[in-house]
């Protein structure tokens, strides 16, 4: 499996995403959304950091039942409830994302929403994998 970060010249330069990404493999896996739920079905306490940590990890957790790693995202979306919050804690989150998912950014965008299907959730990640 093979993933391509690519980046043009001619683009603001990324953080904390790519560009584009080019993708071989044989397996597709694709990701459902994932909030702040904790194994008891419950949104975690606390704000947007705590419940990114949590909606990123129980991503993880399901590209890594299906035999994938964070390196091999090559596509992530991240729903906000408030857009001006997540921007305010870009570097927070940033940093959680580093340390959860280390540097090979898959390509991503950050789409505003009214509201996510667990009204407490603040934010919510789906995503797509390529696997070996």
């Amino acid at each position: 499996m093979t993933l391509h970060r690519l980046n043009p010249a001619g683009l603001s330069p990324p953080t904390g995403f790519s560009h584009a990404v080019t993708a071989t493999g044989s397996r597709l896996v694709l990701l459902a959304g994932q909030t702040a739920l904790d194994a008891d079905g419950a949104i975690v306490p606390g704000g947007l950091p705590e419940q990114f940590e949590k909606a990123l990890s129980n991503l993880l957790a399901a590209l890594r039942a299906a035999g994938g790693e964070p390196a091999d995202l090559a596509r992530v979306t991240v729903y906000a409830t408030d857009v001006g919050a997540y921007r305010a804690h870009a570097r927070e989150l940033g940093a959680v994302w580093r340390r959860l998912a280390g540097r090979d950014y898959p390509a991503m965008a950050v789409i505003g929403t009214t509201r996510l299907w667990d009204e407490q959730a603040l934010v919510e990640l789906d995503g797509v994998a390529v696997l070996p």
